[in-house]
């Protein structure tokens, strides 16, 4: 008999653990998808249209692996405020505008607070997370390798980002007008920071540029008017029109011997 219940209590156990597991991933009812074209056997989150906000986005949909976050796939779901992307994933897509507005896998997500991006990742897409004016703080792993134009412009209260020693681009406009930014490290990894990237980042007082990147874009610090000093690696070849235009507090610049610079104060 005591055998008997030791059994019992061991399989009621592994059931509560079972359940436990599944139940750290969203329902797959809360998902519409679609075959990844790019990913032979994956499959791409188009829509969420659960009602949770805390999203934990499983690993696999009907035993098919996840592989892509689409370009709408969160678009304008102002009720969540923290996304777990899996290490299945492979890709948040590129976003769109339709001449009036931008539209992004999380553009518009008002109330995100917390991002995290799996490790498998390789590409954060143009407009991915442009408008998410709560999010406080990203962590980009190594797997990605560019982040994509206007990806965060406008997430006014993110202060901390932290990029991936794997990224070799930063997309034109990829962090304008994050105003809460205080300081950026730009990997050594990193060979080309597009234009405009930092611009109006008006709390921005350190920036770390390291020694891959070999471009600076036009107006890439424009309105940085927090920036005191800044250390331009000898990689660098080229400077871009005004990158440094209204750098109001700008007191120190050390600059190699470049045969392509533009003015760019």
């Amino acid at each position: 008999m005591k055998n008997k219940k030791i059994v019992l209590w061991i399989a009621l156990v592994v059931t509560a653990i079972i359940t436990a597991c599944a139940q750290q991933y969203n329902s797959e009812k809360d998902f519409e998808i679609d075959w990844d074209e790019d990913v032979e056997g994956g499959v791409v989150i188009n829509k969420y249209i659960g009602t949770k906000k805390e999203v934990r986005i499983p690993p696999s949909i009907q035993n098919y692996p996840v592989t892509s976050i689409g370009k709408e796939a969160f678009f304008m779901k102002e009720n969540i405020t923290r996304v777990i992307i899996p290490n299945s994933v492979k890709r948040i897509e590129d976003g769109y505008s339709d001449g009036n507005h931008d539209h992004g896998a999380f553009t518009g997500c008002t109330r995100l607070t917390s991002i995290t991006i799996g490790n498998s990742v390789t590409s954060i897409g143009v407009v991915a997370f442009e408008g998410c004016t709560k999010l406080t703080s990203v962590s980009i792993p190594k797997s990605v390798i560019s982040i994509g134009a206007v990806a965060f412009e406008g997430c006014t209260k993110l202060t901390r980002v932290t990029i991936g020693n794997g990224v070799t681009s930063i997309g034109k406009m990829a962090f304008a007008s994050c105003t809460s930014l205080t300081s950026i490290t730009i990997p050594d990894s990193v060979t080309s920071i597009g234009e405009v990237a930092f611009y109006n980042c008006t709390s921005l007082t350190s920036v770390t540029i390291g020694n891959g990147v070999t471009s600076i874009g036009r107006n890439t610090f424009t309105s940085c008017t927090s920036l005191t000093s800044i250390t331009i690696p000898n990689s660098v070849t080229s400077i871009g029109e005004v990158a440094f235009w209204k750098c109001t507090s700008l007191t120190s610049i050390t600059i190699p011997d470049i045969k392509d610079i533009a003015s760019f104060t």
